[in-house]
């Protein structure tokens, strides 16, 4: 199996995101060998907008599965209606997606008017539920749960992150945690499993000891790719020039 992944699109409405989301699916999409999915892990949009939304909708396309997740740059209700096409509503949008033989579990870790994120009781029961089937799972979710090292990023990322883990640490069959939201490539490992953030394709992360800035916006956009081979679970990253 092999999964594209990308993060943090933040379609705006203007050409300059519009423009960097283009340049991946169309590497995406142009690349000689199948994919078996494309993951976006969050900030689809950057203020929320139906606008912003319908401009994803029309770019984030392909002969592949596309897996969208909410981030906290995203609207419920919005994401919902446009890019689920499924009534509004306020409700985390928790999904479950079946490619081949594997889950992915797709966790809304947004909290409305706020940058930080919280799994809430309910979406911890319905990912128990999720996992429970037994299937190989990637869990998705925007926050990352663990520190990223830049401050601006670990002020924002998962609250209580603890629960997340009791869940996780009860079931075997959870093959990796993928993220987005840091704009930056980051691997590391979460009760044990694999964690890998996705670069940002808006923007790029700077750590405190690369410069004084927090982001920088002319480095071209990033994926990562996730290789399954139902043995090993290994990540490749990509600069899309």
């Amino acid at each position: 199996m092999v999964i594209a992944h990308l993060s943090d699109t933040h379609f705006d409405g203007g050409t300059r995101a519009t423009r960097r989301a283009r340049r991946v699916m169309d590497y995406l999409n142009g690349l000689p060998g199948p994919l078996d999915a494309i993951l976006v892990s969050g900030d689809i949009a950057d203020h929320g907008l139906t606008p912003e939304y319908e401009l994803a909708r029309a770019h984030l396309v392909s002969e592949y599965p596309v897996l969208l997740l909410p981030g906290n740059h995203d609207e419920r209700g919005t994401f919902r209606e446009v890019l689920l096409g499924e009534p509004p509503g306020g409700a985390p949008v928790n999904r479950a997606v079946t490619v081949g033989d594997t889950v992915f579990a797709l966790c809304d870790s947004s909290i409305p008017g706020r940058s930080d994120g919280l799994l809430g009781d309910d979406t911890l029961g319905w990912l128990e539920t999720v996992l429970q089937r037994g299937a190989p799972t990637f869990v998705c979710l925007h926050h990352p749960p663990v520190t990223v090292y830049e401050p601006t990023i670990d002020r924002i990322r998962l609250t209580d992150a603890d629960r997340l883990a009791d869940v996780l640490a009860g079931h075997r069959n959870v093959t990796a945690v993928l993220c987005g939201h840091a704009h930056a490539g980051v691997a590391t490992t979460f009760v044990g499993r694999p964690l890998v953030v996705a670069p940002g394709v808006v923007s790029t992360l700077l750590l405190p000891w690369e410069s004084d800035r927090v982001v920088d916006r002319d480095l071209p956009p990033a994926i990562a790719f996730h290789v399954l081979d139902g043995r090993r679970f290994t990540t490749h990253f990509r600069v899309v020039v």
